[in-house]
Protein backbone atom coordinates (compact mmCIF):
# COMPACT_ATOMS: atom_id res chain seq x y z
CA UNK A 1 0.00 0.00 0.00
CA UNK A 2 1.60 3.54 -0.72
CA UNK A 3 2.28 6.01 2.08
CA UNK A 4 0.94 9.13 1.67
CA UNK A 5 4.10 11.66 1.31
CA UNK A 6 5.61 14.75 3.54
CA UNK A 7 3.98 17.64 2.03
CA UNK A 8 6.14 19.98 0.77
CA UNK A 9 6.68 23.52 2.72
CA UNK A 10 9.01 26.15 2.21
CA UNK A 11 10.42 28.98 4.49
CA UNK A 12 8.02 31.96 5.26
CA UNK A 13 10.93 35.17 4.63
CA UNK A 14 9.01 37.23 7.08
CA UNK A 15 8.18 34.96 9.96
CA UNK A 16 10.73 32.03 9.21
CA UNK A 17 7.78 29.55 9.95
CA UNK A 18 7.40 26.49 7.61
CA UNK A 19 4.07 26.91 5.75
CA UNK A 20 2.72 24.51 2.80
CA UNK A 21 4.42 25.51 -0.57
CA UNK A 22 0.67 25.52 -1.95
CA UNK A 23 -0.32 28.36 0.37
CA UNK A 24 3.07 30.24 1.05
CA UNK A 25 1.77 33.00 -1.54
CA UNK A 26 -1.25 33.75 0.27
CA UNK A 27 0.54 33.46 3.67
CA UNK A 28 3.37 35.91 3.09
CA UNK A 29 1.12 38.25 2.04
CA UNK A 30 -1.20 38.16 5.19
CA UNK A 31 1.85 37.55 7.12
CA UNK A 32 3.46 40.75 6.20
CA UNK A 33 0.23 42.21 6.60
CA UNK A 34 -0.57 42.13 10.13
CA UNK A 35 2.20 40.59 11.71
CA UNK A 36 5.58 41.85 13.22
CA UNK A 37 8.70 40.78 14.64
CA UNK A 38 9.68 41.61 18.53
CA UNK A 39 13.06 43.29 17.99
CA UNK A 40 13.91 41.91 21.26
CA UNK A 41 12.63 38.71 21.88
CA UNK A 42 12.08 37.84 18.52
CA UNK A 43 8.31 36.47 18.99
CA UNK A 44 6.05 37.29 15.53
CA UNK A 45 2.80 39.66 17.19
CA UNK A 46 0.24 41.51 15.67
CA UNK A 47 1.10 45.06 14.47
CA UNK A 48 -1.78 46.08 16.33
CA UNK A 49 -0.20 44.90 19.58
CA UNK A 50 3.40 45.71 19.12
CA UNK A 51 3.50 48.56 21.40
CA UNK A 52 1.78 46.95 24.00
CA UNK A 53 3.93 43.52 23.40
CA UNK A 54 6.74 45.78 24.08
CA UNK A 55 5.27 47.64 27.15
CA UNK A 56 4.13 44.62 29.28
CA UNK A 57 6.86 42.39 28.30
CA UNK A 58 10.05 44.03 27.61
CA UNK A 59 9.95 47.67 28.39
CA UNK A 60 12.08 49.23 31.65
CA UNK A 61 10.17 49.66 35.10
CA UNK A 62 10.49 51.81 38.15
CA UNK A 63 11.18 49.87 41.46
CA UNK A 64 8.40 50.51 43.66
CA UNK A 65 10.55 51.04 46.43
CA UNK A 66 13.77 53.14 45.46
CA UNK A 67 12.05 54.71 42.01
CA UNK A 68 15.36 53.31 39.93
CA UNK A 69 14.83 51.82 36.44
CA UNK A 70 15.68 48.63 34.82
CA UNK A 71 14.83 45.53 32.84
CA UNK A 72 11.78 43.95 33.85
CA UNK A 73 13.44 40.48 34.43
CA UNK A 74 15.47 41.46 37.22
CA UNK A 75 12.91 43.47 39.05
CA UNK A 76 12.25 40.66 41.74
CA UNK A 77 15.50 39.69 42.50
CA UNK A 78 15.91 43.56 42.78
CA UNK A 79 13.24 44.08 44.96
CA UNK A 80 14.33 40.57 47.32
CA UNK A 81 18.53 41.17 47.29
CA UNK A 82 19.73 44.76 46.17
CA UNK A 83 16.78 47.72 46.85
CA UNK A 84 18.63 49.67 49.60
CA UNK A 85 15.07 50.52 50.79
CA UNK A 86 14.11 47.22 50.86
CA UNK A 87 12.69 46.18 54.40
CA UNK A 88 15.32 44.02 56.29
CA UNK A 89 15.82 43.11 60.52
CA UNK A 90 18.42 44.04 63.01
CA UNK A 91 20.30 40.60 63.60
CA UNK A 92 20.82 42.20 67.73
CA UNK A 93 17.08 43.42 68.12
CA UNK A 94 15.11 42.45 65.45
CA UNK A 95 13.63 45.52 64.14
CA UNK A 96 12.69 46.02 60.92
CA UNK A 97 14.10 49.14 58.63
CA UNK A 98 15.52 50.06 55.42
CA UNK A 99 18.45 48.16 54.38
CA UNK A 100 20.55 51.72 53.59
CA UNK A 101 19.77 52.05 57.41
CA UNK A 102 21.05 49.05 58.58
CA UNK A 103 24.91 49.47 58.98
CA UNK A 104 24.32 52.77 60.96
CA UNK A 105 21.52 51.19 63.08
CA UNK A 106 23.67 48.24 64.00
CA UNK A 107 26.82 49.87 65.33
CA UNK A 108 24.90 51.49 67.85
CA UNK A 109 22.85 48.53 68.79
CA UNK A 110 25.88 46.01 68.40
CA UNK A 111 27.27 47.87 71.05
CA UNK A 112 24.05 47.20 73.47
CA UNK A 113 25.84 44.66 76.43
CA UNK A 114 23.80 41.56 77.44
CA UNK A 115 25.02 39.58 80.79
CA UNK A 116 26.60 36.07 80.27
CA UNK A 117 25.25 33.58 82.58
CA UNK A 118 27.67 31.57 82.78
CA UNK A 119 31.03 33.97 83.57
CA UNK A 120 28.33 36.69 84.88
CA UNK A 121 30.25 39.02 82.38
CA UNK A 122 29.13 41.74 80.80
CA UNK A 123 29.42 41.18 76.63
CA UNK A 124 28.52 43.51 73.88
CA UNK A 125 26.44 41.82 71.64
CA UNK A 126 28.37 42.27 68.61
CA UNK A 127 30.68 40.13 70.33
CA UNK A 128 28.23 37.78 71.74
CA UNK A 129 28.12 34.75 69.69
CA UNK A 130 32.28 34.50 69.86
CA UNK A 131 32.47 35.37 73.32
CA UNK A 132 29.61 32.27 73.96
CA UNK A 133 31.89 29.72 72.08
CA UNK A 134 34.88 30.75 73.95
CA UNK A 135 32.78 30.76 76.97
CA UNK A 136 31.48 26.61 76.31
CA UNK A 137 34.77 25.89 75.58
CA UNK A 138 36.06 27.27 79.29
CA UNK A 139 32.85 25.52 80.53
CA UNK A 140 33.78 22.01 79.75
CA UNK A 141 37.69 21.82 81.63
CA UNK A 142 38.06 18.82 82.80
CA UNK A 143 37.04 18.50 86.67
CA UNK A 144 40.54 17.66 87.99
CA UNK A 145 42.16 20.66 86.79
CA UNK A 146 42.91 23.58 90.10
CA UNK A 147 39.99 25.81 91.81
CA UNK A 148 41.19 28.71 89.61
CA UNK A 149 40.94 27.66 86.53
CA UNK A 150 37.69 26.66 86.65
CA UNK A 151 34.76 28.86 85.35
CA UNK A 152 33.13 31.17 88.37
CA UNK A 153 29.84 28.96 87.34
CA UNK A 154 31.76 25.60 88.17
CA UNK A 155 33.41 26.71 91.35
CA UNK A 156 31.96 25.72 95.13
CA UNK A 157 29.99 28.75 96.22
CA UNK A 158 32.31 30.08 99.55
CA UNK A 159 30.03 29.84 102.66
CA UNK A 160 29.34 33.76 103.50
CA UNK A 161 28.99 34.84 106.89
CA UNK A 162 25.34 35.71 107.30
CA UNK A 163 26.38 39.32 108.94
CA UNK A 164 28.06 40.02 105.09
CA UNK A 165 25.90 42.12 102.96
CA UNK A 166 25.31 40.86 99.35
CA UNK A 167 27.75 42.79 96.97
CA UNK A 168 26.00 45.52 94.87
CA UNK A 169 28.36 44.20 91.77
CA UNK A 170 25.45 42.88 89.48
CA UNK A 171 22.93 45.23 90.59
CA UNK A 172 25.39 48.20 89.55
CA UNK A 173 25.76 47.03 86.35
CA UNK A 174 22.32 45.64 85.57
CA UNK A 175 21.47 49.51 85.98
CA UNK A 176 24.45 50.65 83.88
CA UNK A 177 23.16 48.11 81.03
CA UNK A 178 19.82 49.78 80.91
CA UNK A 179 20.87 53.34 81.35
CA UNK A 180 22.80 52.25 78.03
CA UNK A 181 20.32 50.70 76.01
CA UNK A 182 17.57 53.21 76.82
CA UNK A 183 20.28 55.64 74.99
CA UNK A 184 20.72 53.53 72.38
CA UNK A 185 17.15 53.02 71.46
CA UNK A 186 17.10 57.14 71.27
CA UNK A 187 19.53 57.31 69.44
CA UNK A 188 18.67 54.87 66.92
CA UNK A 189 15.06 56.31 66.50
CA UNK A 190 16.74 59.71 66.47
CA UNK A 191 18.53 58.30 63.63
CA UNK A 192 15.96 57.38 61.71
CA UNK A 193 13.39 59.94 62.37
CA UNK A 194 16.11 62.39 60.68
CA UNK A 195 16.63 60.15 58.05
CA UNK A 196 13.19 59.99 57.43
CA UNK A 197 12.23 63.67 57.57
CA UNK A 198 15.41 64.52 54.99
CA UNK A 199 14.35 61.70 52.51
CA UNK A 200 10.49 63.40 52.58
CA UNK A 201 12.53 66.73 52.22
CA UNK A 202 14.20 65.97 49.26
Amino acid sequence: MATVSEEITTICTHCDRPIPSGNIDLHTVHCARNLEKCKVCGDMVPKKHAEEHYFNTHAPVACSLCSETMDREILDVHKGEDCPQRIVTCEYCEFPLPAIDLSEHQDVCGNRTEHCYRCARYIRLRDRYVHETTCNVVAEVPVGTSRESRPAAEREPRPRRRDTPAPAFPKRHLLITIAITGIAFILGSFFYQKKSENSTGH
